[in-house]
């Protein structure tokens, strides 16, 4: 038998800390996928917060890196003592604080907080500019406003993967897309906004802290930027056998927006994908300014720089996760055998089968507030009237309509409010690891084609290994746009699945039934408050 080998100097690592897993993907100099590893994690809510604990982050990126390791080992029989390229991304927004030496001065804050309404309407007014409530600035001045301890031994924040990125290089810095997140950003100069800089340099004063915005944030990185190297303690933080040695390249650590977008090669002007997992969000590269400030859209870029309108929804799988859970139960019972990827495969082609409206049954998957429905908490609720039809096909098919419900309001304002041209969308992440269903039930609900690659399932983590692979490969004057179309996606094969009217109709006759209900779904949860 032919003896496998693999150039490790040629590899790339994709670190990315999702919701719900930590992904590792190991590239080769080809970009395809050599290893992956991941740990499941959950965040915790303590103190009124959505958090983590940061000793989770790294047990969690230790383990999924010893799985890329253990499968190099049996595969080639060698010892992943090297790689050429690493980068981290994770869940974008949120806010992480320190002091002067680097110790932690609160718990992390998550993008799934919705405690800064306060905070986010006042930013939003000084600046012109929509602040939503998860940005790491809304998080900063809500805790000036409430007047936290604190902030007496604040000197800076990151976010998540800007956090990771400092302890394996020693910088800190970030790149523009993660940092759009933070603080907004001028496409032009791809640093964050002067203007807006110096507003709250003002607020800072006004609120008597002794750092500048400049001093509080991270330097902002464009995608091939120099972002250091992995340290001696980097390495032994990924690898604490020793056998990862330090020395690999850096490249700027990004959201998992971003590698979202490099995932599906949408970082050109009217491009667009959406990542749909534990939350669901849709990036549109923009070819011009929107007309006006909307709350339900952020102003984002991409890892080049380019300005993206972003629709962000806080839920999106996590409830249709707990029905398969208990489908699975069901099944266990009663003594069948399937295994959790055949319960998903079961659910989601059911869910084809059912009516395009979902036979009248109406579903909020809410496990947090959602600003695009004006919710600060969520419950999940099942509403349905006596005489509207219940099925296993229905039930699944609303839980992927629920799912979707969010993004296709905010969706709605660019598409018909903006008249933003978009030929289609490039879908990614769990929800769509599925052949066809979440497709095909996407389409209808945005009425644009949604195409899926074959790497739909890896999503960020391998678009963060490309990023890497990026900082290592690219060329002089060569962009991450060429370098993606010229290279890692030359001959990269898609489906495609154009609306269906039956299942465009469906969906308005859902959406409708879903806003009115909107109301009921408030009530529920302040009915269930306590």
């Amino acid at each position: 038998m032919e003896t496998k080998t693999l150039d490790l100097l040629g590899t790339s690592l994709g670190i990315e800390l999702g919701s719900t897993r930590i992904k590792a993907v190991l590239i080769d100099s080809a970009h395809n996928v050599v290893a992956t590893g991941s740990h499941e994690w959950e965040n915790q809510f303590e103190n009124g917060y959505w958090t983590y604990a940061l000793c989770d982050v790294w047990a969690g990126i230790q383990d999924a890196v010893a799985q890329v390791m253990a499968q190099v080992c049996e595969e080639y029989g060698t010892p992943l003592s090297q790689v050429g390229a690493v980068g981290v991304s994770a869940m974008m927004h949120g806010y992480l604080p320190f002091d002067e030496n680097g110790n932690q001065l609160a718990a992390f804050r998550t993008w799934r907080n919705t405690t800064t309404a306060r905070a986010a309407e006042k930013l939003t007014e000084r600046f012109s500019f929509n602040i939503p409530q998860r940005w790491s600035i809304a998080h900063l001045y809500q805790a000036m406003l409430s007047n936290e301890a604190h902030l007496a031994s604040l000197a800076s924040i990151n976010t998540l993967a800007g956090y990771v990125h400092e302890m394996l290089t020693g910088k800190r810095v970030l790149g523009v897309g993660e940092a759009s997140g933070m603080f907004p950003i001028d496409s032009e100069t791809g640093d964050y906004d002067a203007r807006m800089v110096k507003t709250f340099d003002q607020i800072l004063a006004e609120h008597h802290m002794s750092k500048t915005t400049k001093q509080l944030l991270p330097t902002v990185c464009k995608a091939g930027d120099d972002a250091g190297v992995l340290t001696a303690e980097g390495a032994n933080r990924l690898d604490p056998t020793g056998v990862l040695q330090p020395g690999a390249l850096m490249c700027p650590p990004e959201g998992d927006a971003g590698t979202g977008m490099v995932a599906t090669n949408s970082i050109k002007v009217c491009t667009g994908n959406v990542s749909a997992g534990t939350s669901i969000f849709a990036m549109i590269v923009l070819s011009k300014a929107l007309s006006r400030v909307y709350p339900e859209i952020d102003m984002v870029t991409t890892p080049e720089g380019l300005p993206v309108a972003m629709v962000h929804c806080n839920t999106c799988s996590s409830d249709l996760d707990a029905w398969v859970r208990v489908f699975g139960e069901m099944t266990a019972v009663s003594g069948a055998s399937l295994t959790k990827s055949q319960c998903y495969d079961l659910f989601y082609k059911q869910a084809l089968a059912g009516d395009p409206d979902c036979g009248g049954l109406v579903h909020f998957n809410y496990y947090a507030g959602e600003p695009i429905t004006g919710l600060e908490d969520g419950c999940p609720l099942l509403l349905r009237r006596a005489d509207s039809s219940l099925t296993f096909a229905n039930l699944a098919r609303v839980q992927l309509y629920s799912a979707m419900a969010t993004l296709k309001l905010g969706m709605d304002l660019l598409l018909n409010s903006e008249n933003v041209t978009l030929c289609s969308l490039m879908g990614h992440g769990g929800l769509f690891k599925t052949p066809l269903a979440s497709q095909r039930l996407m389409a209808g609900a945005l009425n644009v084609p949604v195409k899926v690659q074959k790497t739909a399932g890896e999503g960020g983590p391998w678009g963060m290994a490309v990023l890497a692979a990026y900082r290592k490969n690219k060329k002089e004057g060569q962009t991450l746009s060429q370098y993606l179309d010229e290279i890692v996606f030359r001959d990269e094969e898609c489906t495609v699945c154009e609306p269906d009217p039956a299942d465009v109709q469906g969906f308005a006759d859902f959406i409708d039934r879903y806003q009115k209900c909107i109301s009921v779904e408030k009530e529920a949860v302040e009915a269930l408050k306590q």
